[in-house]
């Protein structure tokens, strides 16, 4: 190794000096050898020619020489074979496997970031789901706890029309909820049910019907009972009130306790009908008008729009069938 590095250190002047040492050297040897077999004509050996000093000679050039002695070879492939060898081969392969090192390094730093970025998101959908499933049944239990569900009470809850009764002029006279023939299976719903309590009084309930038509002007009482429509018209407690949204149910005798809608079957599409609370009054027109069975309730089903209707018994002292009024709410007067 130390000689080899002092070769390296020598420049291509002191290695061309030393190889021409070298060479004369080698010649006087050979010289000697062939004088000493008497194959020279003289036995004087030539005198070597001095060679040429550099102008600078090269301190322990021939120590250096010793340390590394060189082969008999051309000067010109020497300096070529010198100016390879100074090549940082070893360098370069070095370099080499230091880029491949960190090519790699590089591409596996990149996938994990690519997978740690996979997770991050992934983890973020996870935490939003989970996050909005929370946030959903808070809003469910709040929701419970501020409005809880109550039964479904449903508006029909009757198996017969309102206002039915026996006619008057049968012996025993009329008598209420026993017209049509109810059917023995419906017996005990009839009577079971309890009409509910009246609402407490506001002054946007019906007070008061005028139906020119058919001259009608009387007062509204809520509830349809047979106690209630001894009194006037009766308002079926649950439906919707004047001007509303809903269907307005009013049910008033035909024969009997005054005969308030004695003419109901006289109605004809177009004709007025106004109803009054304490601050205004409503104008309904009249639709539509047919006769059903006592117990066709879905005459007094919720509506979408506006609506009146209007029940009495049918026919006239018989009181086996309903006559039904259906009008539209057109206006606030």
């Amino acid at each position: 190794m130390a000689r080899r590095g002092s070769v390296d250190s020598l420049s291509t002047e002191e290695l061309e000096r030393i190889l021409t040492i070298r060479k004369r050297e080698e010649r006087l040897k050979r010289l000697r050898r062939m004088g000493a077999d008497g194959r020279l004509a003289d036995d004087a050996p030539p005198q070597p020619q001095p060679l040429p000093k550099p102008a600078v000679e090269p301190a322990g050039a021939t120590e250096r020489y010793r340390l590394a002695p060189v082969q008999d070879t051309p000067s010109r492939f020497m300096s070529i074979f010198l100016k390879i060898k100074r090549l940082p081969v070893r360098s370069w392969l070095a370099s080499l496997k230091l880029n491949w090192v960190i090519n790699r390094f590089l591409y596996i730093v990149e996938a994990a970031a690519l997978l740690g970025l996979v997770w991050i998101l992934w983890d973020t959908w996870q935490t939003r789901q989970e996050l909005n499933r929370e946030v959903s049944e808070a809003q469910k239990e709040i929701v419970e706890e501020s409005f809880p569900t109550a039964a479904p009470t449903a508006l029909i809850d009757v198996v017969v029309l309102p206002g039915g009764h026996t006619s008057p002029i049968e012996p025993g006279g009329a008598r209420p909820g026993e017209a049509g023939g109810i059917p023995e299976h419906l017996l005990p719903l009839v009577a079971e049910y309890q009409p509910p309590p009246p609402p407490t009084p506001s002054p946007e309930q019906a007070r008061r019907i005028v139906i020119p038509a058919i001259g009608v002007d009387h007062p509204i009482v809520e509830g349809d009972d047979p106690e209630q429509l001894k009194k006037g018209v009766g308002h079926h407690i649950g439906s919707a009130d004047p001007g509303q949204k809903g269907n307005m149910v009013l049910t008033a005798h035909n024969d009997i306790y005054g005969e308030i809608f004695r003419h109901l079957d006289d109605l004809e599409t177009g004709d007025e009908i106004i109803v009054y609370t304490l601050t205004r009054r409503y104008l309904y027109e009249v639709q539509s008008q047919r006769v059903v069975s006592p117990f066709d309730v879905s005459v007094i089903e919720p509506t979408r729009s506006g609506t009146i209707t209007l029940i009495s018994c049918y026919p006239y002292l018989v009181d086996t069938q309903r006559v039904v009024v259906v009008g539209a709410l057109r206006e606030e007067l």
